[in-house]
């Protein structure tokens, strides 16, 4: 047995070195080609991340290069691409000769921990297991050591699709989670109450995991830890880019829509007219347009959706159109839920999106002179909302995850959220509620209504007191000092316990030159947080104002 390892090492390292056939000299020349590149033509991608920073961490790769080996290289650069944050813009990582090596799982995280969702059938004993550590390390150190090399949009994005980073065996060294680039790697898993390790064999070079929107699928090689009897609806006629079902007991349509493209079978549009017809045709109460898997397409496909949903009045109205996101709605299925934000009464259920709100697109591959990798870079920015709309993702109006039990016995809490949801006096846009009170002068219903809804349940995805102290500060910043003082009051009478909202009430009343007022206000927030940040600040501000 440990000739037969040796020997596979052996042929696992040759097939390394064979691979490598650019000098030092080369790779800093692709890295100087990339760094002018982005320079010249992509500046505008300096939004998240400044050129200062950028041609920085390029300085820093140029000087290391003849020290490292080449997957060291192409990951550096992963790195230097991700300071973008758009998850358009990448490095492949899958380039011949340079293709990495992966690990026989598929890893998924759930509401409990990180599972085996998938294995290859040789490991089956590893089925289903919580990973706990990879090569010694806690799982939760391994993913923040490879998020930097990961094109993460956000955390959502590095949740869908930055996972499957610990699958190669390039990025674990590269990113210092094995300390050799090794031909195995061991987890340390939990299964049935009994904690144990397994070792995972990469596979042969060029084979990829058969992943499909997220998943391993049962097949005669592969083994998934879903129950097998029964399918939930989300992962239904996968080979369909979208098909609908009607629930007659909920009277509900649920569609299902994994890509914003038209199936072979039926384009868009006569897709949408057969839904919308039965819509229209029979007793249905609601209409749920599941798009958790849907990483993008043509969003030009989007306006048929829209206008239908639009056109057909029975369900444009709340509690009774939901829309289920989840961390792989991406790209132009980003643009469509916009839209239905933008122009209709949706309800959103799920988790967030993988896209920021308003995004770059649309990348260009540039592929780098020497070693003929290409570099994607986004050109395209997609604006669906006002800039001070923008924000790292569309959050849900009711927010729900999966366990790991949940998705292996087929439950879909999502989707029975989404069913049996009362909108009964719901706002899905809280916010949009809350300022077209203040603006109609209901000051009575405003003090009514908020403390309301912050003690309900459905609006846990709400920051009700970040969301109006950010409207306070806005009023103050523009001079607005009256206005930003009622929001502000609004908000410490709201939350009495917070520290943070009684410091921002003294500093807008410090900016109104009320120094009593002030400083019973700083007192207040010392004696709350002695010796906490916001505490330290106070005493600090205490000594200017007196």
């Amino acid at each position: 047995m440990k000739k037969l390892l040796l020997s596979l090492n052996l042929i696992f390292f040759l097939s390394l070195s064979a691979q490598e056939t650019l000098t030092a000299t080369q790779w800093q020349e692709d890295l100087r080609f990339l760094q002018n590149t982005i320079n010249e033509d992509y500046s505008f991608l300096f939004v998240k991340t400044t050129k200062a920073v950028f041609n920085s961490e390029v300085e820093t790769l140029y000087k290391n290069i003849p020290n490292l080996q080449e997957h060291e290289i192409i990951v550096g650069m992963s790195r230097i691409i991700s300071l973008f944050k758009y998850g358009h813009t990448d490095i492949s990582l899958r380039q011949k000769p340079f293709e990495f090596h992966y690990l026989p799982f598929n890893l998924y995280e759930y509401n409990d921990g990180i599972y085996l969702q998938g294995v290859h059938k040789d490991y089956a004993k590893a089925l289903g297991a919580r990973v706990l550590e990879i090569n010694k390390i806690p799982i939760d150190k391994a993913l923040e050591l490879i998020y930097p090399a990961v094109n993460s949009e956000n955390d959502q994005y590095f949740k869908a699709f930055g996972i499957n980073y610990l699958g190669m065996l390039e990025v674990l060294h590269a990113q210092g989670i094995t300390t050799t680039l090794q031909n195995s790697v061991k987890l340390t898993l939990k299964k049935d109450g009994k904690t144990f390790e397994q070792e995972f064999n990469a596979l042969p070079k060029g084979e990829r995991v058969p992943r499909k929107y997220s998943h391993i699928f049962q097949d005669e090689n592969w083994l998934e830890a879903r129950d097998q009897t029964n399918t939930p609806l989300y992962l239904k006629n996968l080979d369909k880019i979208y098909f609908f079902e009607y629930l007659p007991e909920e009277k509900t349509v649920y569609v299902r829509h994994s890509q914003i493209q038209d199936d072979p079978e039926e384009d868009t549009p006569s897709f949408y007219s057969r839904v919308f017809d039965f819509i229209e045709n029979n007793e249905v109460e609601k209409l749920i347009l599941d798009v958790r898997l849907n990483g993008g397409g043509n969003n030009y496909k989007n306006k048929t959706v829209i206008t239908g949903i639009i056109e057909t009045k029975k369900i444009n109205q709340k509690g009774k159109l939901f829309v289920i996101t989840g961390r792989r709605t991406f790209s132009a299925c980003q643009n469509l839920v916009n839209e239905l934000d933008n122009y209709t009464n949706a309800t959103f259920v799920g988790e967030a999106t993988s896209e920021n709100i308003n995004f770059y697109g649309d990348a260009r591959p540039v592929a780098l002179p020497n070693s003929k990798i290409p570099v994607y870079l986004s050109f395209a920015w997609w604006q669906d909302k006002p800039v001070w709309e923008n924000a790292d993702a569309t959050v849900p109006n009711i927010a729900v995850d999966m366990s790991f039990e949940q998705y292996r016995s087929n439950e879909d809490p999502v989707l029975d959220a989404a069913l049996h949801f009362s909108g009964a006096n719901f706002q899905p846009d809280p916010m949009r509620y809350i300022t077209d009170l203040y603006m109609a002068g209901k000051m009575e219903e405003l003090a009514i209504e908020v403390p309301k809804m912050i003690k309900d349940s459905r609006y846990s995805f709400f920051d009700f007191e970040t969301e109006l102290s950010n409207t306070a500060y806005h009023l103050l910043s523009n001079n607005q000092i009256e206005p930003a003082i009622g929001v502000y009051s609004f908000v410490a009478q709201l939350f009495p316990d917070s520290p943070s909202a009684i410091k921002n009430l003294a500093n807008a009343y410090f900016k109104a030159g009320v120094k009593d007022k002030t400083i019973e206000l700083l007192e207040k927030v010392i004696a709350m947080d002695s010796k906490g940040a916001i505490g330290k600040s106070a005493k600090d501000m205490l000594k200017e104002v007196r």
